[in-house]
């Protein structure tokens, strides 16, 4: 498998979770309960799998090597994908933020939830389009076969040090039970 591809299957767990979370966010709007460890879980999924892992991935070593390739941090893609990642963080400590008040039964919880759930879910949708039409093919061109299985070893290392090993595993047996829940996939 090269770095891409890897990134690029990250996406599709990502893109489940998104789908799983806008159905959270549905059942919320009609005044539904959404189990508290539910949307924990997707929390959890977001801040350790996507962001600690697939965007660290990205921002410790993909895009640095191709800075080194020639591909300019500021005023090109790179730089306008950290800064989507940086306004995702933000919206997923709102979603933090609402989940534990409504936890607490706080009486607006859920719109706190809706409102940083839709903006995250909207973000993240336009970003993965971005990486896989743009981002990643220029990635392809310029890195080396040698970087590529180089970046894959990182990218190991990476899972393990930020997850921990196996995490990888668990979170796609949770978004499997949580798309039966929630997608009605079986």
């Amino acid at each position: 498998m090269k770095s891409i591809e890897e990134l690029s299957a990250e996406h599709e767990g990502i893109k489940s979770a998104l789908e799983i979370l806008e159905k959270m966010c549905a059942r919320l709007e009609r005044g539904e309960k959404v189990p508290t460890a539910h949307l924990q879980d997707m929390a959890a999924f977001i801040k350790e799998f996507a962001d600690r892992c697939h965007h660290a991935k990205e921002e410790t070593v993909l895009f640095p090597e191709m800075e080194k390739a020639g591909v300019p941090r500021e005023g090109g893609p790179i730089g306008a994908m950290l800064s989507e990642h940086e306004a995702g963080r933000s919206y997923v400590k709102g979603l933090v933020s609402g989940i534990t008040a409504y936890e607490a039964g706080a009486k607006g919880a859920a719109g706190t939830i809706l409102e940083n759930a839709r903006g995250y879910i909207e973000l993240l949708r336009e970003h993965i389009s971005k990486e896989d039409s743009v981002l990643y093919p220029m990635a392809e061109k310029c890195l080396s076969t040698e970087t590529d299985a180089a970046m894959l070893a990182r990218f190991e290392k990476i899972e393990i040090e930020e997850i921990g090993g196996g995490r990888h595993e668990e979170f796609h047996a949770m978004l499997e039970k949580m798309e039966n829940e929630y997608l009605n996939r079986k």
